[in-house]
Parts: C-alpha cells; structure tokens; sequence
C-alpha cells in the first residue's frame, strides 16, 4: 500500500489533478472505479484569498471522494502560506499538493508551477513554510526540470524532502516538453534513489502494463495517472486489478460508456448548472466515445447540444441505431461500478 504521512491508501493509483477535468464530479467517478487517491485540479492562491463563489466551489469535497489532495499554486510566499491555511482549515481534503509542474506561460510568468524548477532554494523555502502552518500532510507535483539544459530533479527532490514534504508526484517530462514527446522514466527512478518519502511516477501511463512497467523499471511507489483516463475511468479500475490479481480485463463495451457518460453528465449539471455543464461535457463525450464505431456521425451534435435531455435522446440513438454495440447483462458485472443506472430521456 501506499502511504502519504498518516494518510494510507487502498491501492498504488493516483489520478492526476487535470485542469478543467478533476472537479468533483469525475473525480467521484474514478473514486468509485477503485482509484486510491483523487487529485482535484489546481487552485490559485489569490483567488483562495479572494474567495470568489466559483473558488470556493472548486475547494468542495464530496466525503465520498475520500481520501483526495487539493492542489494550490502560487508564486508569493505568504499568499501560498495563506491559501494552504484556508484549505488546512477549511476543507476536508486530506492532502494539500503544490504544483510546480504547470508549464502554462501565464503561470509561470507569475513565478509559479514549473519556473520554481530552477531553483531548489525556492523550493525548500516554500514548501518548508507552507508544512509549518498546516496540519495536512504536504505534497508536490513536479516535473523532471524546465529544459533539456535545466534538470535539477534530484536536487529539487531533495528540496521537498527536507522541507516536509511527505512525497512527490514526477511527471518525467521537462516544461518545455508540456505534453509532446516522450516520457523519461530514468529521473522517475533517479528521484526515488534520492528521497525517503514516496514518489509518485507519471507521464505516458496508458495502460494497465504501462503502470506495472513504470513500478517495476523505477521503483517508485505509485503511479499516476492522467491522460488515460480521459472519458476512460475503466483504465483506472483496470489498472487496480491488474496491479493487484495481474489480470487484464476487458475494454468496456460501448453501452457501458454511454451510460457512465450520462451519470457524469449529470453530476456535472448537479454541480454547476445546465449551460455550464452542457459546455464542458462536450469535450468529455468525445473522449467517451472516442474509437466507437459510427461515434464520427454524430460529433456534430454533440458539439452543438446544449440541453441534458437532447443530449441523452442523442447517445441512446447511437447505441440503438448501433445494435452490434450494445452490452450484454454481465457487462453489469464488469466492475461494481456500472450497476449504478444511468437516467432515461425525460418523457415529451
């Protein structure tokens, strides 16, 4: 198992803190898909400050999400000090993360995310002043360095460790890289050499056999995981087991994706609102129904639809025009998970 300070996880699988995606509603989702800790996407320290509706939203935690880490970031040291006490205080989040691996100018232009990279110091002295003033155990997700030229991973490991942090989350790609090419797990496995407190691998975890393959090639403690699972909660379950039993089960079948979309459609309208949601599911829906047969035919739509239950008589249509593509009574079986029902179109 995994443990971060006194928080002890059920399992090795961490889903990673994505902007725009890890809101309560997904997160609840790949909780229940077996998940051992859910990350929630970052959070400014001013805007924690500030205390805008839509900040303190994003600070909610459902009891059933438990245990997850709420991710904070900031370049000032007494804002960060002062959003990790609000969060200390006032959330139930389990683990407060700082991020220093968003490569995004406009965060790094504030001194914040990834520019903290470059240089250890920073590091020690704001991770080391945010653990004085909480009580939750303080992690960081990093990357392996700001460039090619600048790859201070195992310093900047050190860094954490000696100021509290009690692990680290390593995307093994540098800012310059973002989300292009690929993954260097060598400094995932420099940086558990380096640390005693455990390091949590990410970046290129597509599969099951990819996360078995980062824990055994570096050794680190977890593994992260992000981009698969992407309309793709199954892999988070499918990871679990095969991590656990080494049994690699099968894709969900196209009824099982429609279904577990339209639940978290409306956990999403139940927490935002109709207009709201309606617009960020369309991304969502597409990574749902992504590599479906036939799913091409009705993009469009989706993209366009801006009512719940037009959207829902939108992806019924689909497996019913489809009937090669619908699941049979055991696919309820697949995981716990997919016996929760999803709703019917609302009667015209």
């Amino acid at each position: 198992m995994l443990t971060i300070g006194d928080i002890q996880l059920k399992n090795r699988v961490v889903l990673a803190p994505m902007a725009g995606v890890c809101n309560p509603a997904f997160r609840l989702i790949a909780k229940e898909f077996g998940t051992g800790l859910v990350c929630a996407e970052m959070v400014s320290d001013k805007a924690i400050l500030h205390g805008n509706k839509r900040t303190h939203d994003m600070l909610f935690v459902d009891e059933r999400e438990k245990p997850m880490s709420l991710q904070i970031f900031g370049g000032d040291r007494h804002s960060l000090v002062e959003a990790a006490k609000v969060v200390d205080q006032d959330s139930n989040a389990d683990i407060i993360d700082i991020n220093m691996g968003c490569p995004a100018p406009k965060i790094n232009k504030i001194d914040a995310g990834a520019r903290w990279l470059l240089d250890p110091n920073k590091i020690n002295e704001m991770v080391a002043a945010v653990v004085a003033n909480v009580s939750k155990p303080v992690t960081v997700k990093m990357r392996i360095g700001w460039d090619h030229d600048h790859i201070y991973v195992i310093d900047n490991a050190k860094a954490v460790e000696a100021a509290g942090g009690k692990a680290i989350s390593l995307h093994a790609r540098t800012r310059q890289q973002l989300y292009t090419g690929q993954a260097d797990w060598s400094y995932i496995k420099q940086a558990k050499e380096a640390v005693s407190i455990p390091v949590i691998g990410n970046g290129d975890v597509m599969t099951p056999e990819d996360a078995k393959r980062m824990l055994d090639t570096t050794g680190c403690d977890g593994v992260m995981i992000g981009r698969g699972a992407l309309g793709n909660p199954w892999m988070l379950y499918r990871t679990v087991e095969y991590l656990k039993t080494g049994e690699l089960l099968p894709d969900p079948t196209a009824e099982e994706k429609v279904r577990i979309a339209i639940l978290h459609m409306d956990r999403l309208i139940n927490l935002k609102g109709e207009q709201v949601a309606m617009r960020e599911m369309r991304k969502h829906l597409s990574w749902y129904l992504k590599g479906l047969k036939g799913s091409a035919k009705i993009k469009d739509s989706i993209m366009e639809e801006t009512k719940r239950d037009e959207m829902v008589r939108i992806l019924h249509n689909f497996l019913e025009n489809q009937p090669s593509l619908a699941g049979s009574a055991a696919d309820y079986e697949a995981v716990p998970f997919v016996q929760v029902q999803c709703a019917t179109p609302a009667s015209v």
